[in-house]
């Protein structure tokens, strides 16, 4: 488990381009209350650090999480089902998150 920024940010252009998200600027940093936030006006992605040290499904459900914002504004039914039909039941892995071993 862990990867460096550079292996991290691939994953996330190849997740980009699969989901065909223009992102401008990734960032990688400690962030107290969120795991990641994005701005589609500008292309700004940034997750915390911490990522670095979690397993691949977490962070692919991180990543996909922040760029079907960019489909979906909210977590209402489209997000719910485009996340589905990328990561199947997300749910279990969005559990990982909320309540970490």
């Amino acid at each position: 488990m862990g990867q460096d920024k550079e292996a991290f940010k691939t994953r996330v252009h190849k997740w980009a381009e699969k989901l065909n998200v223009q992102v401008q600027v990734i960032s990688i940093r400690s962030m107290k209350n969120k795991w990641a936030s994005y701005t589609p006006k500008s292309g700004l992605l940034i997750f915390n650090i911490e990522l670095l040290e979690m397993d691949d499904d977490v962070c692919n459900y991180v990543i996909v999480h922040e760029l079907l914002h960019n489909q979906a504004p909210n977590h209402g039914k489209l997000w719910k089902s485009l996340m589905t039909a990328h990561l199947g039941d997300y749910k279990e892995i969005e559990s990982k998150l909320k309540h970490p071993s």
